[in-house]
């Protein structure tokens, strides 16, 4: 059998046809392979426009946190930290024994470290962007 490589013309419609047979062998070969996600939204009192929040993944015993935001003008005053304290009560619920992020060298790490999380890995490049930084906590479930 011959096969072709190219470039996928969009990119979006590929992730499932690609994802699809890589879930089924995890799956086929660990068992419980799919991922539950969870999310808060951040919005305004009298509206559903989502300004920020946090989206996350749990997985094998472990949980990840993929995406937080807090709108700038909401920031310092403890919206990212509820964020993050919520996400690891429900890890916790879940049997999770550790969270794990990654952040940019001009983002957020004094923040995650403040919160208990530490460095496991790290990718290199050019500032101001790198490093990407790769964190951990390990939890109490």
């Amino acid at each position: 059998m011959n096969f072709v490589i190219q470039q996928a013309d969009r990119p979006d419609d590929a992730y499932m046809p690609i994802w699809g047979p890589l879930l089924a062998f995890n799956q086929k070969t660990i068992g419980d392979a799919q991922g539950v996600p969870f999310a808060l939204t951040i919005t305004q009192p009298d509206s559903a426009e989502v300004l920020g929040g946090l989206w996350g993944l749990s997985l094998w015993g472990s949980f990840y946190v993929g995406l937080v935001v807090v709108p700038e003008s909401a920031r310092g005053r403890g919206q990212g930290s509820e964020l993050m304290s919520r996400a690891e009560a429900e890890a916790v619920a879940r049997g999770c024994r550790q969270m794990w992020l990654d952040t940019y060298a001009f983002q957020a790490r004094p923040f995650y470290e403040r919160l208990g999380f530490s460095v496991f890995g790290q990718i290199d490049g050019p500032a101001p962007v790198f490093p990407r930084i790769f964190m951990q906590k390990t939890l109490n479930a």
